[in-house]
């Protein structure tokens, strides 16, 4: 009961603190962000397309002055999704996208508590996860740039190694079914972090697997859960990666404008420009005070450790592990405690190398691994690998408290990473607009939602003026009839009084198929990437779709039987728990 009691206040104090991390979000208005006005017609337009009964939106209609834009076929689906739900239960798309980061903060908190008790007990657990939530980094994607996205990728990053480490420490086959739909949801979050966690997810996989017994056990079963999650995740990624030459403007940045200078990761800043701006309101690249303090204390533990000083306790806790390795056994053969922190050492020093290396990656020293290691572009700002810093300095703060077994000490951390935290939680006033502010204004709903023409496709050239009507008679004459239009399906009852060729106000993407009276016939790409079709004289019904191409097709299919796949694997796993 005392153990229960314990794990039930350390899971009150961790969502205690995501809440107060968070509770700025629950304040009626918009926080000036970066991207939350974008993420209000985003939400708009997939909710839009979704209720026209097109289930994996790819489209989006309204957007480029109304000839509409393949966003969605490259723009992570995850938040969408989640705002669409809400908004059937009647919450505005504003709110919808703060409580997408509201939620993703309770979330990421949890999870963060859940891995890093595994290694460092219930206390430790705790420590971390509040460094994990009050990480100025972590503000910095909420209340300054508003990346809904990274968020909720930040959210499912410990959810994933929470998972994975329960697998190898447990062998049950339901974490392997978690890490496999984490590992998804990751990629579901947020394409680029998903990237690059995953170079960080499988020097951890290896780490793990190292410790322990029976590994070739370990590793195919690794490689299932890596299929499986890449087959879940295929009706997004594979799309995005195999048409990425069919629209213009994926690479924007020059990422040697964004590297931040040693200063602006050590010493705490806050502003609400952006990158590459001057120094006097530039985005904070602060690691965090107390962050730092946890590497720098963790480095010194750790140090002591393998100089054999005697100044660590047996934490004496319980163990549930079936499996017998030197990681993560209490019960030491030779009888010395301090034995047991071999591996919990070893952990530390995992976790600092990649710090430091991350740490390099960000400044400016580093350009010749960003000029030429492959796919380093991809990730567009060098200071994103911030992301993975507050992952590793909060798992070492816990591993302060499970050497030096203080709980003041704990205390002391928890409060002081909050102290220094909380006022990057108030926004500086916020936007009191409705959805319909958006929605109706031609600077936000007429563009392409992104700087830099962003998801137009190659084929669209020109600047065309917004047109009335879908369809019209660009030779010939007759008359149109709008049976219907829908996000990605016109019908017309179309009467040519003679040969005509009819022009669509739609921007041509491939997928877009035309029938002539069930009949498909082949459109016709203007120079203004627009397209045509033509028309016999007389009376007949015109058919115009968007559809999947092979690339949406085998990602579809894969994404179908993956699941099939997954839950099959989660049946099987709770018949086989219900046998025993």
């Amino acid at each position: 009961m005392k153990g229960r009691l314990y794990s039930f206040l350390a899971v009150v104090t961790i969502l205690f603190f995501a809440f107060l991390a968070g509770f700025a979000l629950l304040h009626p208005g918009l926080p000036p962000t970066h991207d939350g006005e974008y993420h209000v017609i985003r939400f708009y337009e997939f909710d839009k397309t979704l209720r026209d009964h097109d289930w994996y939106p790819r489209w989006a209609p309204d957007l480029n002055n109304g000839f509409g834009i393949p966003l969605f076929n490259y723009v992570y689906p995850l938040p969408n999704y989640f705002s669409f739900i809400l908004h059937l239960f009647g919450v505005s798309f504003i709110d919808a996208f703060k409580l997408n980061m509201f939620f993703a903060t309770i979330i990421g908190s949890a999870f963060f508590y859940l891995w890093a008790r595994e290694f460092w007990g219930t206390m430790g657990g705790v420590v971390s996860s509040v460094f994990y939530t009050f990480s100025p980094y972590h503000f910095v994607e909420i209340y300054i740039r508003g990346s809904v996205g990274e968020v909720w990728a930040l959210a499912f990053f410990p959810a994933f190694l929470w998972a994975f480490t329960r697998f190898v420490k447990n062998k049950q086959k339901i974490f392997l079914a978690f890490s496999s739909l984490f590992l998804a949801l990751i990629i579901f979050s947020h394409n680029i972090l998903a990237l690059m966690f995953f170079f960080f997810a499988l020097s951890y996989i290896v780490f793990l697997i190292a410790q322990v017994t029976n590994k070739k056990y370990l590793i195919l079963n690794t490689l299932h859960l890596i299929l499986i999650s890449l087959g879940l995740s295929s009706i997004f990624w594979l799309p995005a990666i195999l048409e990425s030459n069919l629209v213009k403007g994926l690479e924007i940045f020059d990422l040697t404008a964004h590297f931040p200078d040693l200063y602006q990761l050590l010493i705490p800043s806050w502003g609400s420009g952006f990158s590459g701006e001057s120094l006097n309101n530039q985005l904070s690249f602060q690691i965090g005070i107390a962050n730092l303090l946890a590497v720098l204390l963790s480095i010194l533990l750790v140090t002591f450790k393998i100089c054999n000083f005697r100044i660590f306790r047996h934490s004496g806790e319980r163990s549930d592990s079936r499996i017998k390795n030197r990681f993560w056994t209490r019960r030491v053969p030779d009888g010395n405690p301090s034995s047991q922190n071999d591996g919990k050492a070893s952990a530390v020093i995992f976790f600092l190398v990649f710090f430091f290396f991350t740490f390099f990656l960000m400044l400016k020293a580093s350009q010749p691994i960003w000029n030429n290691a492959p796919l380093m572009n991809y990730f567009q700002f060098p200071w994103r690998f911030l992301s993975l810093e507050i992952i590793f300095s909060s798992f070492l703060a816990g591993s302060i408290i499970y050497f030096c077994k203080s709980k003041i000490l704990a205390i002391f951390l928890i409060l002081l990473t909050f102290s220094l935290g909380i006022g990057y939680t108030k926004p500086a006033y916020y936007h009191y607009r409705d959805d319909n502010y958006y929605l109706t204004r031609s600077n936000f709903i007429d563009g392409t939602n992104s700087p830099g023409n962003v998801f137009n496709t190659i084929f669209f050239k020109t600047d065309l003026k917004k047109q009335k009507e879908k369809l019209f008679f660009l030779e010939g004459s007759g008359k149109i009839n709008q049976e219907i239009v829908k996000s990605t399906r016109y019908a017309f009852d179309i009467k040519a009084e003679k040969d005509s060729e009819i022009r669509v106000n739609t921007a041509y993407f491939p997928g877009w198929v035309i029938k002539l009276d069930g009949k498909r016939i082949k459109p016709k790409i203007a120079s203004s990437g627009l397209f045509s079709f033509s028309i016999p004289e007389g009376q007949h019904l015109v058919e115009i779709k968007f559809t999947d191409t092979p690339a949406r097709i085998i990602g579809a299919f894969g994404f179908i039987l993956s699941s099939f796949i997954l839950i099959a694997l989660s049946i099987r796993v709770v018949f086989a728990t219900i046998r025993r």
